[in-house]
């Protein structure tokens, strides 16, 4: 089997306003959905960020790979190498890190490995997971994202959502009630550091008391000091069940842990081997979170799942705003994969576009595999092509900008971190 055509569409889909460590969501998030035909007339689906640096490293290998056979995972790895610099200077700390200079070869390599194994896995009739190893789980848990929130966006691009505004601590219990009522979840995260600390832990108590028994997490992404960090932990230490890159750098992570006992997750100091060893040796994040994209595929998500084995760390997945494709690669990852024992992240419920032909269910808290080949969803090409107007229409071509967005409604905001 030979490839016969490679496309990379860019597509834009509306996102809430949520607020973060670095502001607020802009009013449309952007995504590059990739299709890898085969000419035995099958199709290969990949999905990945959507900033246009990304993009543009994207459209450079596309145009290298018809011809190839799809099986050549190796060869793919030969073309993203030759075609795409990556600046691998280390230390680096973003909270998205899957968008950093540092990350180009690998978030590039990861959304064609993905498609090529996605067409792989179809020409042969079995379920993705069957192919990276076998299926440990039939079912993929999954943890309520909960978000600080504005009612709607500034100069109303659209109209606004259901979710209404989110910021005391009685909405965002509600919009906990809500995720848990519709969708099953069972375990909580909440996007912190956006806030004023005491309140985001405030909302993490009534959580616990709303939601007894339910594993919860926060996630300032490293938005605190050391002094807010332990005096949070001092408050949630009896009901966290990990606590997420509270601090910048490493090195504080492991202080923290030891002063605190309270395992540490992190996506944003953990995200290469490098910065694995280097975990290994000061104990810093007890947790690992990967993310298929910036990781460098499903393949490199299974080999650092079995670092974390060998070395004794628990292992889940980040997310960041994404659409079916992206959620179903983390599902089938995630089925092949024994230790993955934490519920993974997931934007996906706060999204209401979609490019698929149906939109992926998460019932009783998880995803499911089911025997269909491949990831086992097709693209709407009439939803895809609305999205790659919305795309054309809204003038986005980064969505770094969240600082900037803020400030149209807090003048004084600050980027600096950490702020509290």
């Amino acid at each position: 089997m030979k490839i016969k055509e490679v496309r990379v569409t860019p597509i834009a889909f509306k996102d809430p306003p949520v607020l973060n460590a670095t502001g607020v969501h802009l009013p449309y998030a952007l995504r590059s959905i990739i299709e890898v035909e085969g000419d035995n007339g099958l199709v290969g689906l990949g999905e990945t960020y959507g900033d246009l640096p990304i993009l543009n490293n994207l459209r450079k290998v596309s145009g290298r790979l018809a011809g190839m056979n799809p099986f050549d995972i190796n060869g793919l790895r030969t073309v993203v190498d030759e075609e795409i610099r990556t600046d691998l200077a280390p230390g680096f700390e973003n909270l998205n890190p899957g968008t950093h200079a540092a990350k180009a070869g690998a978030n590039t390599f990861g959304a064609f490995e993905t498609a090529f194994l996605d067409l792989q896995a179809r020409s042969i009739g079995v379920p993705l997971a069957t192919l990276l190893g076998g299926i440990v789980r039939r079912e993929v848990p999954y943890s309520a994202y909960l978000f600080f929130k504005y009612a709607e966006h500034q100069d109303a691009p659209y109209d606004a959502d259901d979710w209404g505004e989110i910021m005391s601590v009685e909405a965002l219990v509600a919009s906990a009630r809500r995720m848990v009522d519709r969708f099953g979840f069972k375990s909580l995260k909440l996007k912190a550091g956006a806030l004023e600390p005491m309140h985001e832990a405030d909302c993490i108590l009534a959580l616990s008391k709303a939601f007894p028994g339910l594993p919860l997490r926060i996630d300032p992404n490293a938005n605190w000091s050391m002094p807010t960090a332990l005096k949070v932990a001092e408050r949630l230490n009896h009901v966290l069940e990990y606590y997420e890159d509270p601090v910048p750098k490493l090195e504080a992570m492991a202080q923290l842990h030891k002063v605190t006992g309270l395992p540490m997750a992190t996506n944003m100091v953990v995200t290469s081997m490098a910065e694995f060893r280097e975990n290994v040796g000061i104990d810093g994040a007890q947790v690992v979170l990967s993310d298929h994209h910036f990781w460098g595929g499903l393949l490199a998500t299974r080999q650092l799942a079995a670092m974390c084995d060998t070395f004794g760390k628990g292992v889940s997945m980040h997310s960041n705003s994404h659409l079916g494709i992206s959620l179903m690669a983390m599902t089938h990852v995630a089925a092949s994969i024994p230790n993955l024992t934490y519920a993974c992240d997931t934007h996906y419920p706060w999204n209401n576009e979609e490019v698929l032909t149906r939109r992926i269910e998460i019932k009783n808290g998880s995803v499911a595999v089911n025997d269909t080949p491949g990831l086992g969803i097709e693209i709407d090409r009439s939803a895809l092509n609305r999205l790659h107007r919305q795309y054309l229409e809204c003038g986005l071509t980064s969505t770094s900008a969240q600082g900037d967005y803020m400030r149209r409604w807090q003048p004084d905001f600050s980027s600096k971190q950490p702020r509290y």
